[in-house]
């Protein structure tokens, strides 16, 4: 694959970090928050915007957003939190690229882009499975390796430094809304419940606001029966 014929151009990615509506707040574990690279050192996943942690990595749902920082090589965005089918990032082109999420298993895939550094691989089916850049739903926490051509590795499986998860109940697939199982009308009340206040897991396109935009995102994910 040719990933530099679809890089997003630099002004894109800076006018993207500058709208702090983009993103919701970050949910990693602020007492967890780093992973390394073996030729870039450490990257913050949780603290990017002003305030702290107001533009942060967001792992949820079917796909991730945010950015990540690295005080040797600057910004890397996981995605705009806005995937074309509101589902998943596409990653054939540079207005649709970032990491998605396997509800069912937790595998992450995809590309992540650093200004600097280029593109960051999470789709990696040669590596042995326990070394795969997966979300671990039961320690709460980022596992595996993902690999940038002009970074190396990126190191997620460190027993004592990793990216923690704050457990939450918008963690899980938005199709199952009320968390009992099945996808059903069940799912639609409560989508609708949180949906009416603006509270709760209702910003399924994880843009930072609740608006009809979450009510396509919801039933494009309800209809086809999941994640």
């Amino acid at each position: 694959m040719n990933l530099h014929a679809f890089r997003p151009a630099a002004s894109l990615l800076l006018v993207t970090f500058a709208a702090a509506h983009s993103h919701a707040q970050t949910n990693i574990d602020p007492a967890n928050k780093f992973s390394w690279s073996e030729n870039c050192g450490w990257m913050n996943w949780a603290d990017a915007g002003s305030p702290l942690g107001t533009q942060g990595a967001v792992i949820a749902g079917s796909f991730a957003s945010g950015f990540v920082w690295m005080e040797n090589a600057g910004w890397v965005n996981l995605g705009d939190g806005t995937p074309t089918n509101a589902v998943n990032y596409a990653n054939l082109t540079g207005a649709d690229f970032g990491v998605n999420i396997d509800t069912a298993t937790g595998n992450l895939t995809g590309l992540a882009w650093g200004e600097n550094i280029g593109w960051i691989n999470f789709t990696l089916p040669t590596l042995p499975v326990a070394q795969r850049p997966r979300l671990d739903t039961a320690a709460n926490r980022l596992r595996g390796y993902a690999w940038g051509e002009n970074m190396g590795w990126v190191n997620l499986d460190d027993a004592n430094h990793f990216v923690g998860i704050i457990p939450g109940p918008c963690t899980g697939c938005a199709a199952d809304y009320n968390q009992d199982g099945g996808v059903d009308g069940g799912d639609v009340d409560a989508f609708f419940a949180e949906w009416g206040i603006a509270v709760g897991c209702a910003d399924v396109n994880q843009d930072g606001g609740i608006d009809g935009a979450d009510v396509d995102a919801f039933f494009d994910v309800w209809q086809a029966g999941g994640c």
